[in-house]
């Protein structure tokens, strides 16, 4: 009888310690998966932020606004200060002046400032013939391009074909939609959006300055656009 009685015993222990190293084991398993859940999304959460990088350094748009490749101007005294635009009040539209001239010829313009120090000149964007849009300095800082408006403006340069200033209709399109992003971004209307022309009486951008009506004509096409 005592013999059994210990059979009995052994049986018992040998059942709890089996269901404690069970519950060890689902535990243990838990943790495991638990672990591995937040490493799926941590992983997942990289690759987005990485997605997002990628999709930065290519100068791609958010899918917003229309198509803009950055091409960021070095941080210098002569095109990009690196001043802080602390407020947007409104958005200057400029043409460039250098009649059958690129995007990539005015950026890289800018860009030599640096080196021959011939002027303090640059912009936000600059639309070329074909309608491409690069941006040459960020939105949260100033450009030199509107005099006394530097400080709360986006300026845009637009390139042209010829000396009347007028531009292509591509250049013409991508503007609308640059613009009416922007008013939208800033929470600006389209009496926000002004010539150089209006801040120093410079014949800038000059088709629009020689057609006041071709300029009223643009304000409508941005107002549709929004």
């Amino acid at each position: 009888m005592a013999n059994k009685g210990r059979t009995k015993n052994k049986s018992k222990s040998k059942n709890k310690t089996y269901g404690k190293k069970q519950r060890q084991r689902i535990l243990k398993i838990v943790f495991q998966i638990v672990v591995l859940f937040f490493a799926i999304i941590g992983v997942i959460a990289t690759i987005s932020v990485s997605i997002s990088a990628i999709g930065n350094l290519t100068g791609r748009n958010d899918g917003e606004g229309p198509e803009v490749t950055q091409d960021l101007l070095t941080v210098n005294s002569y095109s990009r200060p690196g001043i802080a635009l602390n407020k947007v009040n409104g958005i200057v539209v400029h043409y460039t002046a250098n009649p059958g001239s690129s995007a990539k010829d005015n950026r890289d313009y800018f860009q030599n400032l640096m080196l021959t120090h011939k002027t303090k000149a640059s912009s936000h964007y600059i639309i070329g013939l074909d309608g491409e849009i690069i941006q040459c300095i960020p939105l949260e800082e100033i450009s030199y391009a509107s005099n006394s408006r530097n400080t709360d403006t986006i300026a845009i340069e637009c390139c042209h074909p010829d000396e009347t200033g007028e531009f292509t209709t591509k250049t013409y399109d991508s503007l609308v939609k640059l613009v009416a992003w922007l008013c939208n971004k800033y929470g600006l209307s389209s009496d926000s959006v002004i010539r150089h022309y209006d801040v120093t009486g410079k014949a800038c951008p000059k088709y629009f300055v020689d057609n006041e009506d071709a300029w009223k004509e643009f304000l409508k096409d941005v107002d549709k656009k929004k």
